[in-house]
């Protein structure tokens, strides 16, 4: 049985979450599903978790794997937790640890959002 847990707002069938910035403006929607995506990644801490975790050999970590980041270690959970919640990690544990990945669409979701939009 998993433990894993997606946001609907960023599952993979879902469309992407905004046009990209230099297309037009954003709707007040779309801005406010965007700045939780930032906010996440807003601090050091999260921000080194995450690439850790996108980074890490198999598209997957074990906590045990990344929670050196200068942090405790229910400072760690927190900020996994805060990932969790903003739909940039999916987690799963596996007896006594937990596994966590990158969202699949939040890079591409990301990166198309800070590109600039093709010329027609």
């Amino acid at each position: 049985m998993s433990n894993e847990k997606v946001l609907p707002a960023l599952r993979s069938e879902m469309p992407p979450c905004c046009p990209p910035l230099s297309e037009r403006p954003l709707t007040a929607e779309e801005a406010e599903r965007t700045a939780v995506m930032f906010k996440a990644l807003g601090d050091p801490v999260r921000l080194r978790l995450f690439s850790s975790v996108a980074s890490h050999k198999g598209g997957e970590a074990c906590v045990c794997d990344i929670a050196d980041v200068g942090v405790s270690q229910p400072t760690v959970s927190h900020h996994l937790k805060k990932l969790r919640e903003a739909g940039l990690l999916t987690s799963e544990r596996r007896g006594t640890w937990v596994y966590y990945r990158v969202e699949p669409t939040v890079l591409a979701t990301m990166g198309a959002l800070l590109t600039k939009a093709a010329s027609t």
